[in-house]
């Protein structure tokens, strides 16, 4: 066999291995792929899970849950388990089959960061949700955040160092080398000077917490957190935690764009605070409207917001809902100039007020899950801003039983609709939600989990972007010509 028969079968064998590895959907906001490529579903995901809390009266349950997917490899599994234990150590959690989720807790303030990995049938759409009750101190309430893959940049809009707030930057390394991470601030006046977010190592499948205010002496309510892998990747995400609204996950917003969707914004929610940044070298300016269940509108006195740019700007919409379901959309009023974006939501009032984040977010594309849902306290919240569009609404088997149900619903233009989403029959435990636009314009989606306790309303919001459970692989020919060259 000659040497240039060799060089072809390696490198056919070295493209197979990409493309059936993990390589995700591209981030495209309605999820298609090019016509010359098929989609097949990935077989191994990874994914990151922050420490849950540091409150001793903390307590937190994960679900895991793989949608089942035509074509998706046989066998497989998925495992869950504490960072550093990669070797050693007890999975949280042992999923059993796809479209079954997987539940388990932790309690207290000792628990870890989590690194998991799935392949074979449970790895397309893997998705892990870390759910945490504090019933009393700073960030008291429920904080919930959706475990995600490493990646080597994320923006987080609306974190904040005033007083009051505990902000924290949580960093995850799941690979087998260091990475070493930059973590810039930016306020209402630029760049903040930050040197100990320099050169910042997480070491190998490690978990690192960094206190905002130990980065600056700059005090500010509303700041954008641009975390940037020098070497290596991590996960990310802020844990957004104030000593009298309660507090949440804030989840990195999607990539920088002109125009930006920000769904799910809970009907009654006493104050929204809309917060934005321009990464480029362009001021931007937005159009600001509300997708209602009766169309698009302009908040009266808010048409518009002015960021300028390398700096974060921040506009109080008050009770922007007034009682419906609703999202945020924003586009430019005349250039295009790439954003980013998040909403502080708050509901309740004095002493009773609890926090919530929505993030910019990508469509769902071809497919979304939320897991973690309970019969009562979910709220799915579906619009689809561009044209009409028609959704399915998969619920799952509940982790200890229960018989799968499906719905439809017709999204109309403009319109946002806080759905009346299926229930499996003789639930037990928890589900699993999966939203599959069937025609249409593009839809996003937002999923809200309640408990109420103590008085107060409780609430954690997670986007649905899509789940990336498929992968465009090319078509190939054979051309032996390459063998005469």
């Amino acid at each position: 066999m000659n040497r240039a028969t060799l060089s072809l079968i390696a490198g056919t064998a070295a493209l197979a291995a990409v493309t059936g590895y993990a390589a995700f959907d591209s981030p495209s906001a309605s999820g298609a792929a090019s016509e010359a490529a098929a989609r097949l579903p990935v077989e191994r995901t990874s994914l990151v899970c922050p420490a849950p809390s540091t409150s001793d009266i903390a307590e937190t349950s994960y679900t895991s849950f793989t949608p089942v997917t035509q074509g998706a490899a046989s066998g497989g599994k998925a495992l869950l388990q504490a960072a550093g234990a990669r070797k050693a150590g007890h999975p949280v959690l042992t999923p059993k089959a796809p479209g079954t989720p997987a539940a388990g807790d932790a309690s207290g303030g000792d628990a870890s960061a989590l690194l998991g990995t799935a392949d074979g049938a449970f790895a397309p759409g893997w998705t892990v949700q870390e759910t945490t009750e504090v019933a009393a101190g700073t960030g008291r309430g429920l904080q919930g955040v959706t475990c995600t893959g490493a990646d080597t940049e994320f923006w987080f809009p609306g974190a904040g160092t005033a007083a009051g707030r505990t902000d924290y930057v949580h960093l995850t390394n799941p690979d087998d080398s260091a990475a070493v991470v930059d973590i810039e601030l930016y306020g209402k006046d630029g760049a903040i000077k930050a040197p100990l977010g320099e050169n910042v190592t997480v070491k190998p499948h490690a978990s690192d917490a960094i206190l905002l205010p130990t980065l600056t002496d700059e005090r500010q309510s509303d700041l954008t957190v641009h975390v940037s892998v020098r070497s290596g990747r991590v996960g990310a995400a802020v844990q957004a935690l104030d000593d009298k609204a309660g507090g949440d996950w804030l989840a990195a917003a999607a990539d920088p764009a002109g125009s930006l969707v920000l769904p799910g914004i809970p009907k009654d929610a006493t104050d929204v605070r809309l917060i934005a940044f321009s990464p480029g070298d362009d001021d931007a300016d937005l159009k600001i409207r509300l997708s209602s269940p009766g169309g698009l509108i302009t908040p009266a006195g808010n048409e518009s917001l002015h960021v300028k740019s390398g700096m974060t700007a921040a506009v109080d919409l008050g009770d922007v809902t007034r009682g419906e379901a609703g999202s945020l959309v924003l586009t430019p009023t005349d250039r295009d100039v790439p954003v980013v974006a998040a909403l502080q939501v708050v509901r309740g009032k004095g002493d009773g007020r609890e926090t919530a984040f929505i993030p910019a977010t990508a469509a769902v594309g071809t497919r979304a899950t939320a897991a973690g849902n309970s019969a009562k306290g979910t709220t799915l919240a579906l619009t689809a801003p561009g044209g009409t569009a028609t959704v399915k609404v998969t619920a799952s088997a509940g982790s200890e039983g229960g018989t799968p149900a499906t719905k439809t619903y017709t999204i109309r233009s403009g319109t946002t609709q806080n759905v009346d989403a299926p229930v499996p029959a003789g639930l037990k435990g928890t589900y699993a939600l999966t939203v599959e636009p069937a025609s249409g314009a593009p839809v996003y989606a937002s999923r809200t989990l309640e408990a109420t306790g103590s008085g107060v309303p409780a609430f954690t919001v997670q986007t649905l972007p899509n789940d990336h459970g498929l992968v465009a692989v090319p078509e190939t020919e054979q051309d032996v010509s390459v063998l005469l060259k």
